[in-house]
């Protein structure tokens, strides 16, 4: 086993493909498949499985990549010590439902992270995708949310994947709504105040569940219903049209102007957000990083509800 065959799986699960990886890694495909191959009969197990739909990691391939992770960063910090070489480019991934304060954590980030070369993603998307992703490794990080409705379905498809979900903050709903909405001036809203006003939510593609849904409440009847695909349209929305959605009331006011108020929704509902993890993958700096500007974005907002 050498440290570039350590390189070449790290990459390999990252790009989801043997010749997007050959590709980035200025090698060919062959030579690539076949320093796996001679790993994976070194070590004894089956890190990639290849299938119609591509590769796919398997389980004892999710807890060697955690471990490869580790020596490969290990070993460039001890090479950065040593050495006058540029650090070489990093790479980092979150998944998560349209939280203000995910992005205002993934933007800390970038601005503390000076280096000249990197690759970040930030996923705002589906409920599913988020579990995927973070099940197959493309995030190392997912955010989302879990309630009493909802929980025994994700929390089954969290075992399935080997993840586990870790409690950030548990909220009491709220509603977004537009500043100059009529409601705006009450203490709180009831569900017969909203019912004149169009209700929004973000759409879930082919998991299109209620145990999927990015707002609590998702199988009450409502008159007037929009659903949208990225927050900004949404919140373009909630002030074009008088509209309202509910979510934790946790807004970031650095990202997002004053144009959009949280009022508490008078119901017996609480929303527990966290973020998700490999069960298999240890976190790496960034990830590590990351959650804790989640954390102060989070409290930093609450202290101005």
């Amino acid at each position: 086993m050498t440290l570039q065959q350590l390189k070449y799986v790290i990459e390999v699960a990252r790009s989801r493909s043997i010749s997007k990886a050959a590709q980035n890694l200025f090698i060919s495909q062959p030579s690539l498949s076949n320093a796996l191959k001679e790993l994976e009969k070194e070590m004894g197990i089956t890190i990639f499985s290849r299938t119609n739909k591509g590769i796919m990691i398997t389980p004892e391939g999710s807890e060697f990549l955690g471990y490869a992770r580790q020596v490969v960063e290990q070993a460039e910090l001890l090479e950065n010590r040593y050495s006058n070489t540029q650090a070489p480019q990093q790479n980092f991934s979150v998944s998560a439902q349209h939280y203000a304060f995910a992005v205002s954590a993934f933007v800390q980030l970038l601005k503390d992270y000076d280096r000249k070369e990197y690759e970040f993603t930030l996923r705002e998307t589906k409920t599913y995708e988020i579990i995927d992703d973070v099940k197959n490794l493309r995030s190392e990080i997912g955010v989302l949310y879990v309630n009493e409705f909802n929980k025994k379905v994700i929390y089954k498809f969290l075992r399935e994947g080997n993840l586990i979900f870790h409690e950030l903050f548990e909220a009491k709903p709220h509603v977004f709504i537009s500043s100059k909405n009529p409601l705006v001036k009450q203490e709180y809203v009831t569900l017969s105040d909203l019912r004149p006003f169009p209700y929004l939510s973000f759409e879930q593609g082919d998991y299109n569940s209620f145990y999927f849904s990015e707002e609590i409440l998702s199988t009450l009847s409502r008159p007037k219903n929009i659903r949208v695909s990225d927050r900004a349209t949404l919140f373009n929305l909630l002030i074009g049209l008088n509209g309202y959605t509910i979510s934790t009331g946790v807004i970031s006011h650095e990202l997002n102007d004053e144009d959009i108020i949280a009022v508490p929704l008078k119901v017996d509902e609480r929303i527990t957000v966290g973020y998700i993890t490999h069960k298999n993958v240890t976190n790496s700096t960034l990830a590590n990083i990351y959650i804790q500007y989640l954390q102060e974005a989070i409290a930093k907002e609450q202290s101005q509800l």
